[in-house]
């Protein structure tokens, strides 16, 4: 194996603080949750992906003893085909797979939690998949929930949203 890739992989595999602290905290719960199991086993969280990400932040926010869900805004398939056999043993699919459009607003955040009584909605926009910028329909959804009072953030890496979420940790250091 060449330096190069040994660095990659070295790079890949050093996690952030943030994510240390989270697998702490999940690692604690899970002790206090099964005091007399002998063998804990250790959760592994990344941010190198939307979906990880999404987790880390959900999993953090509900551990601190706050609310947290992911919305899903994808919509669904119908299937309305049939399946019959006529008498000469041939196999006929009748009818058609349908598209049913999600009913959530354009632009909805991916996650919306409740952190001291107050509304967050949080956007994942991750920086390692190269998801970088807010639609349109994203950007009208922000000055909403902001013109109603609520918070929404938009988070490219997990500790962006641990020093978001722990302010005086950030000033501390």
């Amino acid at each position: 194996m060449n330096s190069s890739n040994t660095q990659a992989t070295a790079q890949k595999q050093t996690k952030s603080e943030a994510i240390m602290q989270l697998e702490f905290l999940a690692f604690t719960k899970q002790q206090k949750q099964y005091p007399n199991f002998p063998y804990p086993i250790k959760s592994n969280y990344t941010d190198a992906t939307s979906n990880g990400l999404t987790k880390c932040v959900i999993d953090y926010i509900k551990l601190r003893g706050f609310h947290a869900e992911r919305i899903n805004s994808t919509g669904a398939t119908k299937d309305n085909r049939k399946t019959s056999t006529d008498v000469l043993g041939n196999i006929r699919t009748i009818g058609s797979v349908q598209w049913i459009k999600s009913t959530t607003q354009n632009g909805t955040a991916d996650i919306s939690a409740t952190i001291q009584g107050r509304t967050v909605k949080i956007e994942i926009k991750c920086k390692n998949t190269g998801d970088r910028y807010q639609s349109e329909a994203q950007k009208e959804y922000q000055k909403q929930i902001e013109n109603a009072g609520g918070i929404y953030i938009v988070v490219r890496t997990f500790e962006d949203f641990y020093n978001w979420f722990n302010p005086k940790k950030q000033q501390n250091e």
